[in-house]
């Protein structure tokens, strides 16, 4: 994609793809190549490519700066509107947000009540209905390892398998989403390599079609297929085939809970960020967030803490790249009265009434919300010194990462809220900075030993930087702020520290407008923050670093074949089949107790090689709806395996 394309709603992106022949469908991929690689012109508020000699695309962004209708791009040739150059330079063009098209009207339905269009907090799911698969679902439910203890993901992959009774939907709404897991079953059985601008415009279609229809949970998951799609075929910095997997799972988990014979309306979703009355509250800061996304946009995310211990957060999230978060980090606060940056709520407090709150925790800015800047508080006083007082096995079990993995919503609502630790740094460990927690009545010896990484690698941001000068310091003590990462063994990314109370000269020594913490993705720790060498006390050295039980689990073996499923599509899964690989990988699975991955492994490798016959012997077009369940239950089932090893590995009894 190129960064001076303006973004282009999924509908008129969609309608160009469907206008083209057969023929010109197949050398849309190339086409989408070439232009992406051609210079925009930028006239006013026009952008022009040219494609070829005799041929010139011009958009014109709406006043959203997104290309929404069909007339706003014209193409000079012969063929136009049905013609390459127009379907080639809007797929290169980036996918345009929910905020930047206009509402679409709800189809109507009045045959039928319809279920809940804007539910702002879904209700926890318990799985994935009869679409993920019957025998899958046996497979995981049956779960019970002889002599190696519980399979500890067979009850997520038994959650993901059943659904309670419910309202039913609209026929608009099952007919969307039978649309949408159809297209997600067709690019998941093409895989990255097949799966271009055909069939991600096909995607794009359906997901329009769920949001005429109020299935905006699973529009939303949709679009952040194609991004990830464009983007791991692109090897964009940033795109993870990691991330396309759980993206692909979510948008499949939420169509097969949709098309299940009572879908549960919780998970419709909301077409905006839904703001309920709060009444009068009072913040205080504690630490700065830049954000940095993979698709454009940039900024910085306050966090602030009530009197009561309750996590909020103020936005200021645009589009602009890494530029945009390193100059929102003092832009003014959009809250109130506006008298106050980002910079000095970190370090202070609000006073607000008339306070809006969304269910992920976000301050609103309406009309009738006034907030006054008020002192704030160090982090050894109030609410703040309270983040301190829980162990790190407590504050993480009923912390983020705890979400059920039928309901990913609800996991990126709970990623968003931060713990406090007390550590000692112990030194680094390849790409990673050693630290121990230090338990109350300074027994360190005994606490849990963890990771810290940067909570973002961005060059423009100080993270990195910052975690090398505290490594630098073996011996130091100090507070840290941060997110536990929910893939990663006892791993934290840090998000600002500050001098540990009564940490004598073995402690952080920071200036005083800092206020007492350093927000590590802005402010840069520098010789003179950090205590001398000879002040700290000598360290045995690095201890031996436990392996990660998630990286050397045999789970890895399903992984890879999940993985596979994705970035190969249904023939790399199938091939290794036929020559027997799978066998050996399903009998090393069960040696060690994980007869439901084992089952799911040789399900999903069984499934991708099914081929039926014709009464003329011919062989028929494989099945994607059965390969796609098959996928989604090992894909479930993988996700709550590896979740609950990392939450092992936050108990004291458990190692790193």
């Amino acid at each position: 994609m190129s960064p001076e394309l303006p973004p282009a709603a999924p509908e008129v992106t969609a309608a160009a793809v469907a206008g083209l022949t057969s023929r010109l469908r197949k050398k849309l991929d190339v086409a989408v190549e070439t232009c992406a690689a051609v210079t925009v012109v930028v006239e006013g508020a026009e952008r022009r490519v040219r494609c070829g000699a005799d041929a010139e695309v011009v958009l014109t962004p709406g006043p959203s700066g997104a290309v929404t209708e069909a007339e706003q791009v014209v193409c000079s040739c012969l063929l136009a509107p049905r013609c390459l150059h127009r379907a080639a330079v809007l797929s290169a063009c980036p996918v345009a947000d929910a905020d930047q098209v206009p509402p679409a009207d709800p189809v109507a339905d009045p045959g039928t009540t319809a279920g809940s269009g804007t539910t702002a907090d879904p209700a926890t799911a318990t799985g994935a209905g009869a679409a993920t698969g019957a025998g899958a679902a046996t497979g995981a439910g049956a779960a019970i390892n002889g002599g190696a203890g519980a399979d500890p993901g067979a009850a997520s992959a038994a959650q993901a398998v059943g659904v309670p009774a419910r309202t039913d939907l609209t026929t608009a709404q099952r007919d969307a989403a039978r649309a949408l897991w159809a297209a997600a079953a067709a690019a998941l059985a093409a895989g990255v390599p097949a799966a271009g601008a055909v069939a991600q415009a096909e995607l794009l279609r359906a997901s329009h079609s769920a949001r005429l229809a109020g299935l905006y949970r699973a529009e939303g998951a949709a679009l952040r297929v194609v991004r990830g799609l464009r983007g791991v075929r692109s090897r964009q910095d940033g795109h993870r085939l990691a991330d396309l997997v759980d993206n692909l799972r979510e948008l499949l988990l939420t169509t097969a809970l949709l098309t299940g014979p009572e879908p549960d309306p919780a998970w419709i979703g909301s077409a905006r960020r839904a703001y309920r009355p709060e009444g009068a509250l009072r913040v205080h800061g504690v630490c700065r967030e830049p954000v940095i996304s993979a698709t454009g946009f940039g900024g910085v995310v306050t966090h602030v803490i009530s009197d009561d211990g309750r996590w909020f957060s103020v936005a200021d999230v645009k589009p602009g790249g890494s530029a945009r978060a390193r100059g929102a980090a003092t832009a003014t606060v959009a809250l109130g009265s506006g008298s106050l940056d980002h910079a000095r709520l970190s370090r202070g407090g609000l006073l607000v009434s008339g306070a809006t709150l969304s269910s992920d925790g976000r301050l609103g800015a309406g009309k009738g919300v006034r907030a006054t800047p008020v002192p704030g508080r160090s982090w050894t006083s109030g609410p703040l010194a309270a983040l301190f007082t829980r162990p790190l096995s407590e504050a993480v079990g009923d912390g983020p990462g705890n979400a059920p993995v039928g309901d990913p919503e609800q996991a990126r609502q709970s990623a968003g809220e931060l713990i406090g630790c007390d550590l000692v740094i112990v030194g680094a460990f390849n790409d990673q900075v050693l630290a121990r927690e230090l338990l109350p009545g300074g027994a360190d010896r005994d606490g849990l030993l963890i990771r810290l990484l940067p909570a973002h690698g961005h060059p423009d941001l100080a993270h990195t930087a910052n975690l090398r000068r505290l490594a630098s310091r073996p011996g130091l003590r100090l507070r840290v702020v941060g997110r536990p990462d929910p893939d990663r063994a006892a791993t934290l990314r840090p998000l600002a520290v500050g001098p540990l109370p009564d940490g004598g000269p073995t402690t952080l020594r920071l200036p005083e407008e800092w206020s007492g913490h350093a927000d590590l993705g802005y402010d840069r720790l520098e010789g003179v923050h950090l205590p001398p060498g000879d002040a700290l006390p000598e360290t045995a050295g690095l201890p031996g670093v436990p392996p990660d039980p998630v990286a050397e689990a045999p789970l890895w073996r399903l992984r890879r074949l999940v993985e596979v499923a994705v970035s190969g599509g249904r023939r790399a899964v199938a091939q290794p089949a036929r020559d027997g690989d799978r066998a050996g990988a399903a009998a090393a699975l069960r040696r060690v107790g994980f007869r439901a991955a084992a089952d799911l492994l040789t399900e999903l490798a069984a499934e991708a090689d099914r081929r039926g016959r014709d009464v003329f012997g011919r062989t028929e077009e494989a099945d994607p709806d059965a390969y796609a369940r098959a996928w989604l239950a090992a894909a479930v089932y993988l996700a709550g395996t590896e979740r609950a090893l990392v939450r092992a590995t936050w108990q004291p009894s458990g190692s790193c």
